[in-house]
């Protein structure tokens, strides 16, 4: 039976060399994590379980900060992105930003900006 859970699909976009994901796929090989970051399939290597959660909650604790309706515009073209042309990419984030544009987030953001404000201390509409 073929691999059937999107690997096939998915990563060779994720890592963009077609001989390692045919060697990997074939042979079903453990990939070890600083192989994976050299490769661009992670992007960080941590050096145990206690700094690998610290630095998840600190990543996430950042994302957090910003606005819920930015980080899901920005996560929903990134991937729309991925399977479509650079012209097809750029029109979709297009119209999808005029429709932001009628959020509180975008005139909260700008105003915190002029006043030297950190996203922290911004209170961003709900998703």
């Amino acid at each position: 039976m073929a691999a059937d859970v999107g690997t096939l699909q998915r990563l060779p976009k994720v890592i963009g060399n077609a001989s390692l994901v045919s060697e990997l796929v074939y042979t079903a090989r453990k990939m070890m994590a600083d192989e994976a970051m050299r490769c661009g399939l992670v992007s960080r290597v941590f050096q145990d379980k206690e700094n690998m959660l610290d630095g998840a909650f600190d990543l996430a604790s950042e994302i957090a900060s910003k606005s819920p309706l930015a980080v899901q515009g920005t996560k929903l073209n990134m991937i729309y992105s991925r399977d479509h042309s650079v012209k097809e990419g750029l029109d979709y984030i297009a119209t999808w930003n005029m429709s932001m544009l009628q959020t509180e987030d975008l005139v909260k953001s700008a105003q915190a900006a002029m006043e030297k404000k950190s996203p922290r201390d911004i209170t961003y509409s709900k998703l």
